[in-house]
């Protein structure tokens, strides 16, 4: 018996109707175990349809030391220009910006709304055509990626987002990471089914670089932009989200972004606020998600698009004047609530403001990452309605309600779950104490905002028509 005939040891033309997976490349063992059972009765083994063949490990270890690079390029980027605009990194973007004067605040926005527009509108006009989304070009597309495209975007958009615009600062990598992949997928001559699951691979790498979140990377890869944790899926997304983790270590710190916070223990009081909370925060997400659709769609374009970033950049930075804590991609904000510092009304208001700077920011044509504009407005949304819980029954500090509220805001923004949990679990090193009620919120949440909606900021981001 010959080891491709069968799907990894089937063996009988009724097996192969039974299970209708035929492992690629075939298993070296072609011989059936005692119990006649195939190789590929579990759902997560078969290999089909992407062959995981050498040539493709290849181009796996080469994409992860690619975006690893790239990822640390895009991050040298940031840091620097946070540098130059508000003064030495080591004090904290937020205390820098918080430290700066009001008229320099709103300056250093409109400049950045002028910089930025200009030059993603020259961008665009150069580069008509050429894709630069991971998410659609693997979803509805080949998984082909233009390089120069993604190179300019990502550059603007760190250098926006280090002049404190109300974006992500992970996108940059993820879709460099992406057109990486792309581009090795043509030299090594890969499959379109390779191709797409290596430019995925890198993609969620490229998130895993820049917060060392290596195994939530991976699991961004396979929960979201594949759609399956399979062996043939995760494996390859492990290997690259590993690799490109570990070659920006060159630059980028081994220790998580959020330092210094408690280990978190569990009570009955954060158990039954998490259930509870879920439903409202999955609600939440629903209306975030929507927003995000909205001014996607209705997005400027053209020359309009650099006005418009003026104008809308200003008002951010007018917005900062009295809450510094929306310049940049949030951060800063997750950490405080994590900390347990704010009130409950400054945490209202930042989990309304938040949003509504990043969706006047994406509107004017801006593009950038929403996972940590995300990560802050649920960590302020938690953290209120943790204080609001507190003073009818006790039992838990502030900032274990903004780490539940958090990981369950993102797992419903991205209708990613598990994605999300793991994530807000390597970006703390903490929160293991009260990882049951982070589990309950944040299915809860998931849960609602499938039922009631069911878009995530991934899928309401992408165009009217895709070709």
């Amino acid at each position: 018996m010959a080891a491709g005939d069968d799907e990894g040891g089937t063996g009988t033309p009724a097996g192969r109707r039974l299970h209708g997976r035929v492992r690629r490349p075939a298993p070296l063992i072609a011989w059936r175990l005692p119990s006649g059972r195939g190789a590929t009765e579990q759902p997560n083994a078969t290999d089909d349809p992407v062959p995981l063949t050498a040539r493709f490990w290849a181009a796996v270890v080469a994409a992860g030391i690619a975006t690893g690079l790239l990822g640390a390029l895009m991050m040298f980027v940031l840091f620097s220009v946070e540098h130059l605009v508000y003064g030495h990194p080591s004090v904290g973007f937020e205390y820098a910006v918080a430290h700066t004067g009001a008229l320099r605040r709103v300056v250093a926005l409109a400049v950045a709304g002028a910089v930025g527009g200009i030059a993603w509108y020259a961008l665009r006009r150069a580069t008509p055509g050429e894709r630069a989304e991971v998410d659609d070009a693997v979803w509805n597309g080949t998984g082909e990626l233009s390089f120069r495209r993604s190179l300019g975007s990502g550059l603007i958009s760190e250098v926006v987002v280090g002049m404190g615009a109300s974006i992500g600062r992970e996108n940059a990598p993820k879709v460099l990471g992406g057109a990486a992949a792309s581009v090795l997928s043509g030299w090594m001559g890969l499959t379109a089914a390779q191709r797409r699951l290596l430019v995925a691979c890198s993609a969620g790498a490229g998130l895993a670089c820049v917060y060392n979140v290596p195994l939530g990377g991976a699991l961004f890869t396979a929960e979201i932009l594949v759609g399956t944790i399979s062996l043939p899926v995760i494996l390859p997304a492990i290997c690259c989200s590993g690799i490109a983790t570990a070659v920006a270590w060159v630059y980028l710190p081994r220790y998580p972004t959020y330092v210094g916070l408690p280990d978190f223990r569990f009570s009955m009081p954060v158990l039954v606020w998490a259930i509870l909370a879920g439903p409202v925060l999955g609600l939440a997400a629903v209306l975030w998600v929507r927003l995000v659709g909205f001014v996607s769609h209705h997005r400027t374009t053209g020359a309009v698009s650099v006005p418009a970033s003026v104008l809308t950049f200003t008002l951010v930075g007018l917005m900062g004047i009295a809450y510094p804590q929306l310049f940049g991609n949030g951060k800063d904000m997750a950490h405080d609530a994590f900390l347990g510092v704010g009130t409950m009304g400054t945490f209202a208001v930042l989990a309304v403001l938040k949003p509504v700077a990043t969706g006047l920011t994406l509107g004017s044509g801006a593009s950038g990452g929403l996972f940590t504009p995300t990560l802050g407005t649920g960590a302020a949304l938690g953290g209120f309605l943790g204080l609001a819980w507190s003073t009818a029954w006790g039992g838990g500090p502030v900032a274990v309600y903004a780490l539940v509220g958090a990981a369950a805001l993102i797992g419903a923004s991205m209708q990613a779950p598990l994605a999300a949990i793991v994530l807000v679990l390597e970006l703390t090193h903490t929160g293991f104490g009260v990882l049951v009620p982070m589990l309950g919120a944040t299915v809860g949440a998931t849960a609602t905002a499938r039922y009631v909606d069911g878009y995530s900021i991934y899928s309401a981001r992408l165009p009217a028509h895709v070709t």
